[in-house]
């Protein structure tokens, strides 16, 4: 017998055994089936292991052989390892057909004699192993994960991937026998041959890649500085006006630093370190303490940060080079999950394939690429158990898709696919529950183990088996290195530091915990020697043996890549000299073409409805232009069609805004993992658009082209198609040209504003060049629109001949004739009622015929440079800017230091250290607790029991139901903290929004009672609801956020002042009082992950719910510190008498000791289990151990070990069905006796006058109104650049009007100036909208998804609220635009009485345009459809108002109804009154009609009956000829467009009624959106109103159980 071998020896064999299989040095599978017997195979692998390590197994019968894995009289349970999944050491199992390694007749099989039959395996063809790498620390090899091993016989494929996919599962022998991963060595051999497809040596030694990979991560000496403090004051709409008086104020006082660069900050202190191949980094730390830093910084995106210094390198490469020529290597993992929502699952994957196949040198002989791309498809979406989602959609928030944990694993397999030699993954966890959680971790050790490649994750909670399944862990605080080095030793590290490791705490949180002054535990005594700050830990450990370690790995690391760099230096070929991208660029550009058809297919819906707006659009104008005359009445009109051809295509180009913004997050992970250029993504883009684009433009363009009669013969609509063709194509790359150029929508925004302007005044239609100003003319030689307009009047007019009629046809009357008449329109010749259109347009525009196919040059040429543009964008893109969160103050109530700190701009501060003294009472690390108990108990306090059964919810699915909620019973209680758990999927969220009475959809039936008796109307008003998601106005300081809950929430009975008062406690008890004065903000922007969680439960706390508090993951998201912050808040405030139901996702065993009773479901929504946890959740273990589950070691956590027994989130579990357990159960049945025990008890309590209340809201309406006002007001003043970009585009385009239309003066053409002036201002409101919608949308978000449910004020208030705020600063803006328009335009010469009327309308359109977008924005369900549908609604409105077609060419079907019903009618009429009334005309030369006069009369006594009915004047002009213009004043003008200047006060009555009308449109379309569709259903619904009666009745006994009312979705 030998003895039980020594630790060093056991590392020794570990790490012998895990190189071995690191290179896959296994046995095929195919021979493994040949080999005589499974005993052999597995005596044959480890006899060949042994010889690795020099040790003889030995043979013969009977034989009991011992090696380093213990001793033979050992009963070999399965090795204890830490997480137990993952190929390290194998445990020999005694059972019944292998109770030896060797067996009779089958003598110990070396690999050198195997070796000889495997010459077939082209792994092992050349009869070698890969030798055992010798520098080896103890660090690598002492503990990496192990696995668990148990004899099985042959396994299936299926068996295999799931073994593979790192899968816990229960398929034992019977219920609840012990959960062990099985998985044996012929498994793991054929896991290995598997994944040695993919990386394994044959693969490494085909390809000229895999030999010039760069392995292994060090860094030297890391420091990273970025700009800016930690805090900041909230900017408001007066900083602009008082920045110059503030910063005078602040040179007499301080000098010269008062001004200058923002203070640099380090994020990143003095980091040193490795990480090997196949090592996994776990980064802890707490929110902003410099952790995503890190990470971006390994992964080599350093850009945004002020400096980087020291010294990274990959394989032995510096970082500079490898971000030159091998990018591909190194991959980094946002946080999100960035993926096309419309794209499946396969597809996503294969383009992430098809992008990264290595070339022909660098596959196995005789693989083609397909061939690659399918088996590396199989092998990944089984390991990662994908495959049932390959047909199904990504999805995101509006599109259906795969479930966040697949999604997550989807993003894995992508970044598998890069075959990345390092890799960074940020917070990946978050959202998942802990089995899933695991699952990721899991499979991204397999990742790691498989393709000896070095990654880093950074962790907020991580469990004890997410923690052993790392080999080294880094702890960061305020970016200064606390600890580096073996996750074994880091414990025992701080422990020796001083800090004591309460009992059950994971490991990872007792770290986290050391960096947190009020979480941790000090040692007796140690409490004078502990460092304290992070620079005291930081100086601990480099004078520690950690660092010393830390640094011999750095240098034994150095050595080998040294030799690694050698080598591959040699086996450099031009190949792979650069390895940023596999495919040669055009097959980028082919791949990308692919799937954006993919992307665009895969929204059908979006696609055709574009398509059916489009032709609805163009019957409209085919029906407004319907079958012109060839006559000069048709003249005008068939110019505007055409410019209304061009107008409508460019408009529409405009959603391509929208789109670069939103896909190009996905395109910078793309270009990080080294898929394609971006310029690629560009080409593909517009290759793409090509047939979309001409679909688009044949739709439109047949439609009109025919209904306007535009020239039919087939040249010349052809040409037109084409044109259009080109010129459409040059907007969409235009657009997204400045989508590409710019940094964020809103400057796109401002830019495209003015763009559109330009485009459409300067196209030569509404201004003739001629009349154009020389400092903006140019604008027509580089607008592509003005070449499109020039070619296509030219194809349209070349060849027509344009018979004149009256009114042009002058003079008119009985005794006029041909010989002695002439033409009005342009172009025409003397003597002559007939104009060529040649000449016409070579008269009016300065158009010709002979230009068409140049300017069809010049807009191929415009749009190439734009493609040039857009590719280039996309190339100098970066990701977002590296940097630390800043805290928003709002000025004068920021903590004293900080106010200083920002004023002086000496450093950066943490607003919590920096106000730490406010809250040091209580938080000192000393404390007792006592004022933290006094504070709670000053909390609102209830008494009432909420009780539920029967609870059921069904939804409908496919063509079917599904059931959600399987009769679930319960209740929540005063003075305890109840937990609702389960699987991903289980219903928890679904049940607390069904508890909460906040389900809208589907149908919901139950009995839900509140003290036995129905639940009252002011139910969701008395309890509280903390969201997930956090959702807050985010200018809002934390104080206001909580006063404006208390004063709308609270009753009307208590004083304002009792409720500012409570709000005070609130901040003390939540420890808010450092930040009480900073504003919510947004991510980045504003409070951390934890603060914003602290202000949701404060909010809800203001309150002072009566009856419950509902709380929907508080701690998701948040590191392990602030996770158990928050349920020490919520310990307290059970303590002091509130009821809370809590949902929770991986907690760990410290914070699950914190409940007190559970509610636990299964998939299905099913309870499992529910009752009281008991101390350690003793009563929980026993009750599953007492129903046949595994036992619970004392080691494991609680809450993991119920969701494992239960088989929570295991597709391959097995066993018993826990629903139907608990079902049988006796504790379920005396669950139903307490039940009805609270029921019959509380019924006949005395009744409390809290739960009697039936006020739907707590204050009246006007209160209502009041508050919401005030805070929208407060919203806007806070968000300067809002109001800001509102007035700059109306100063933008006052002055650009008046620039175009300067010192307008009194020409027949300068009259139609005149006109167009006005139909501009008109075209400055869809912009506009679409900048103040999704302040209404945002609003109405807020209010949806917190603020309704909470009953805290009625829509009304809210539409008041979104409406009120944006009138004054309409106003303001509008008032800005007159003076940058009116006076240096139009009104020059104008009486004050035009100027000021003119004023009064234009505030009228500033109010008319809020009404119009917000009422659009109110029928809309998100940002993006709202301003898809503005231009649609504004083109509508615009076509009939008798500019586009003036009103006597409008056809009688529309002038006779629609002319009067659009608002812009009047607006016209109002505007162009007041511009040309009393204006006399005086024609220029080229504009008079010429004629001679009859023999023997002059040309006044010819003309004189037809002007005084026609209006006009004549003049005699050289020769005696006749010159006759067509108006002698303005309001002869405007008479032609039907505008009469008497009608003006009529015209702005009219048009207030239209503002009027918008709003009550407002109104009722928030109303129907916010739940008014489902009031109307059910007042013509039977059924619902023969239920409401039942209702009625039920309250009148109340006695009898209630059932909620079927709602179904809107």
């Amino acid at each position: 017998m030998t003895s039980t071998p020594s630790e060093p020896e056991r590392a020794q064999a570990q790490s012998a055994i895990w190189q071995y299989m690191a290179h896959d040095s296994m046995p095929d599978s195919d021979i493994l089936e040949s080999l005589p017997g499974q005993a052999m195979r597995r005596n044959e692998f480890l006899a060949t292991s042994s010889q690795i390590q020099g040790t003889s197994y030995g043979s013969g019968e009977n034989t009991a052989v011992t090696s380093a894995y213990g001793s033979e009289s050992s009963s070999t349970q399965p090795v204890s390892d830490r997480g137990g999944h993952h190929p390290d050491v194998f445990s020999p199992t005694n059972d019944s057909s292998n109770d030896s390694l060797a067996t009779p007749g089958h003598p110990v099989t070396t690999r050198r004699s195997v070796e000889s039959g495997l010459e077939a395996d082209d792994d092992y063809a050349d009869g070698k192993f890969q030798p055992i790498k010798t520098a080896i620390t103890k660090d690598t090899t002492d503990h990496r994960p192990k696995l668990q091993t148990k004899g099985s016989g042959r396994m299936k494929e299926d068996d295999l991937f799931k073994v593979l996919s790192r899968r816990k599962t229960n398929t034992s022998d019977h219920p609840g026998s012990e959960i062990t991963p099985v998985v044996t060595q012929e498994e793991q051999a054929e896991i290995e041959r598997l994944m040695s497809r993919m990386f394994g040596q044959n693969r490494r030694e085909q390809s000229e890649e895999e030999k010039t990979r760069h392995v292994g991560l060090i860094f030297k000496n890391l420091t990273v500085k970025g700009l800016g403090l930690g805090a900041a004051l909230q900017p408001t709409l007066s900083d602009p006006f008082l920045g110059l008086p503030r910063l005078l104020s602040k040179l007499f006082t301080k000098g010269k630093s008062a001004s200058g660069k923002p203070p640099i900050r380090t994020i990143l202190n003095d980091f040193t370190g490795c990480v090997k191949p196949g090592e996994m980094l776990l980064v802890l730390g707490r929110p902003g303490a410099g952790c995503s830093t890190f990470l971006k910084v390994l992964a080599n995106q350093r850009f945004g940060y002020e400096s980087v210094s020291g010294e990274v390198t990959y394989g032995g490469t510096d970082a500079k080079e490898m971000g030159k020529n091998y990018r591909g290597e190194i991959v980094y993992n946002p946080e999100d999950d960035l993926h096309y929502a419309t794209l499946s699952v396969k597809n996503t994957l294969s383009f992430a394939l098809k992008t990264r196949t290595p070339g022909k040198a660098s596959r196995n002989e005789g693989e083609s690429r397909m061939d690659y791309v399918r088996e590396f498809l199989r092998v990944v979406s089984k390991l990662f158990w994908i495959e049932h989602t390959l047909g199904t959609k990504v999805g995101n928030e509006f599109v259906r898709g795969v479930s966040g944990g697949e999604k997550k694993r989807v993003s894995i397999a992508e970044a598998m696919i890069t075959r990345a030699s390092t890799q960074c993954w940020d917070n990946s966890t978050r959202g998942l529950d802990a089995s899933t959680a695991l699952e990721y971790v899991e499979s991204l050790r397999t990742l790691t183990n498989m393709a000896h490649i070095s990654t880093s994750v950074a962790l907020y909670q991580a469990g004890e088996s997410l923690y052993e399944l790392f080999d080294k862990v880094v702890l960061i605080d305020e970016g200064r290195c606390l600890y580096y080095g073996s996750t074994e030793n880091a414990a025992a590290y701080f422990e020796g530091l001083g800090f004591e490791r309460p009992a059950r705490w994971t490991t990872a949180d007792f770290l986290t915990s050391v960096t947190d002054p009020h979480e941790r535990k000090i040692r007796e005594g140690y409490k004078d020697r502990i460092p304290r700050s992070a620079e005291q830990f930081e100086d601990a450990y480099r004078k520690s043996d950690a660092f010393k370690s830390t640094k011999d790995d750095v240098r034994d690391l150095e050595q080998e890549l040294e030799a690694q760099r050698k080598a591959r230096l040699e086996q450099q070929s031009k190949a792979t000299k650069r390895k940023n991208y596999t495919l040669p660029f055009h097959k980028q550009v082919w791949e990308c073409t692919k799937r954006q058809f993919l992307i665009m297919f895969g929204d059908q819906l979006t696609l055709y409805g574009k398509w059916g707006g489009i032709l609805f659009q163009a019957l409209i104008v085919g029906s407004l232009f319907f079958n012109m005359p060839k006559t000069s009445a048709g003249a005008f009109p068939r110019g505007g069609v055409i410019f209304f051809l061009l107008l409508f295509n460019a408009l529409l180009a405009l959603a391509e805004l929208t789109d670069a913004f939103s896909s190009r997050p996905i395109m910078l992970k793309h270009k990080a993992f080294s898929f394609y250029r971006p310029s690629a993504y560009a080409i593909a883009q517009t290759v793409v658009d090509l047939p979309l684009v001409l679909v688009q433009v044949l739709l439109f363009d047949i439609v009109v082209y025919f209904m306007a009669g535009l020239a039919r013969t087939p040249s010349q609509f052809f040409i037109s198609v084409l044109i259009l063709f080109i010129q459409t194509m040059s907007m969409y790359s235009f657009f997204r040209a400045i989508g590409s150029l710019v940094a964020s929508l809103d400057v796109a925004t401002r830019i495209t504003g003015v763009a559109i302007q330009a485009l459409i005044v300067y196209t030569g239609y509404l201004i003739p060049p001629q009349k154009m100003h020389p400092w903006f003319k140019w604008l027509i030689w580089i607008n592509p629109v003005q070449y499109g307009f020039e070619a296509l009047m030219a194809n349209e007019f070349y060849n027509l001949d344009i018979q004149c009629v009256p009114p042009n046809l002058v003079p008119q009357g009985p005794n006029a004739s041909a010989q002695y008449q002439s033409c009005t329109l342009q172009g025409s010749q003397q003597g002559s009622t007939t104009v060529r259109g040649s000449d016409y347009i070579r008269t009016a525009f300065t158009y010709e015929r002979s230009h068409l196919w140049r300017n069809f040059g010049i807009i191929t040429a415009f749009w190439l440079f734009f493609v040039f543009l857009t590719m280039l964008g996309m190339e100098l893109q970066k990701p977002n800017a590296g940097g630390g969160a800043v805290t928003i103050f709002k000025r004068g109530q920021a903590p004293k230091s900080v106010e200083q700190a920002i004023e002086s701009g000496d450093a950066a501060v943490d607003e919590e250290k920096a106000g730490a003294t406010d809250v040091a009472k209580f938080n000192s690390e000393d404390s007792s607790g006592s004022d933290d108990g006094k504070l709670a108990k000053g909390v609102a306090r209830n008494e009432s029991v909420f009780t539920y059964r029967d609870v059921n919810y069904t939804i409908p699915y496919g063509k079917g139901e599904r059931q959600l909620l399987n009769n679930v019973q319960g209740y929540v209680r005063p003075g305890k903290l109840t937990a609702l758990m389960g699987a991903s999927g289980a219903g928890k969220s679904t049940l607390l929004n069904t508890l909460a009475q906040r389900i809208n959809f589907g149908v919901v039936r139950g009995e839900f009672l509140v003290d036995g008796r129905p639940l009252p109307k002011s139910f969701q008003r008395a309890t509280g609801f903390a969201e997930q998601m956090d959702v807050h106005e985010p200018t809002a300081t934390v104080r206001e956020a909580l006063q404006f809950s208390a004063r709308l929430r609270q009753p009307k009975e208590v004083p304002i002042g009792e409720k500012y008062e409570y709000c005070e406690r609130i901040i003390d008890l939540l420890e808010m009082r450092s930040i009480a004065g900073a504003t919510v903000g947004k991510i980045g922007e504003g409070l951390n992950q934890e603060q914003r969680k602290r202000v949701t439960i404060g909010v809800e706390l203001a309150s002072k719910p009566e009856l419950l508090l509902f709380l929907d993951e508080p701690t998701s998201g948040l590191d392990s510190g602030a996770a158990f912050n928050i349920v020490r808040f919520l310990r307290k405030l059970a303590d002091s008498g509130q009821a809370l139901l809590v949902t929770i996702h991986q907690p760990s065993s410290v914070l699950f000791e914190h409940f007190d009773e559970l509610l636990l479901l299964k998939s299905g929504g099913r309870i499992v289990y529910h009752g009281p946890l008991g101390k350690d959740s003793r009563q929980l273990i026993n009750y599953f151990e007492s129903n046949g589950a595994q036992k619970c070691e004392p080691s494991a956590n609680p809450a993991e070990y119920m969701l494992e027994a239960i088989g929570a989130g295991d597709p391959n579990y097995k066993g018993q069905d826990w629903g139907d357990v608990w079902a049988s159960s006796p504790e379920h049945q005396e669950r139903a006796r307490e039940i009805e025990q609270m029921i019959a008890e509380r019924r006949n309590a005395p009744t409390n006058s809290k739960t009697d209340d039936n006020r739907e809201f707590a204050m009246p309406l006007g209160t209502q109104v009041y508050a919401v006002v005030t805070r929208s007001f407060v919203s806007y003043w806070r968000t300067p650049n809002y109001m800001i970009g509102k007035f700059v585009l109306h100063v933008f385009t006052g002055l650009f009007n008046s620039f175009t239309f300067y010192h307008v003066g009194n020409t027949q053409i300068d009259m139609q100036s005149r006109l167009f002036s006005v139909f501009m201002t008109l075209t400055i409101s869809p912009p506009l909208i679409q900048q103040l919608q999704p302040k209404f949308l945002d609003f109405r978000n807020i209010y949806q998804s917190r603020e309704a449910n909470s009953k805290i004020y009625s829509w009304i208030a809210l539409v008041t609220g979104a409406i009120l705020p944006e009138l004054p600063y309409s106003v303001l803006a509008g008032t800005l635009y007159f003076v940058c328009w009116w006076f240096p335009a139009l009104g020059r010469g104008a009486t004050p009485f035009a100027s000021g009327y003119t004023w009064l309308l234009l505030m009228l359109f500033e109010i008319y345009y809020v009404g119009f977008g917000q009422a659009i924005a109110a029928f809309a369900p998100n940002e993006l459809l709202a301003s898809i549908l503005v231009p649609l609604f504004f083109l509508f409105v615009v076509s009939f108002c008798g500019v586009v077609v003036p009103y006597a060419g409008l056809p009688t079907f529309w002038r006779s109804w629609m002319y009067h019903l659009s608002p812009f009618t009047y607006l016209l009429e109002g505007f162009l009154g007041a511009a040309v009334h009393g204006r006399p005309v005086v024609c220029g030369s080229n504009e008079f009609a010429r004629f001679p006069p009859p023999p023997n009369e002059t040309c006044e006594s010819y003309t004189q009956q037809f002007i005084a009915q026609a209006g006009g004047y004549v003049q005699t002009g050289a020769n005696g000829i006749c010159e006759f213009c067509q108006y002698r004043n303005g309001d002869e003008f405007a008479r032609g467009f039907n505008v009469f200047y008497s009608h003006k006060w009529r015209d702005y009555g009219i048009f207030f009624a239209f503002c009027g009308f918008n709003f009550a449109i407002v109104f009722f379309a928030s109303w129907l959106f916010l739940g008014g569709t489902k009031t109307i259903k059910n007042m013509f619904h039977a059924k619902a109103r023969r239920k409401q009666k039942e209702l009625e009745k039920n309250q009148q006994v109340k006695t009898q159980p209630i059932e909620m009312q079927p709602i179904r979705k809107i």
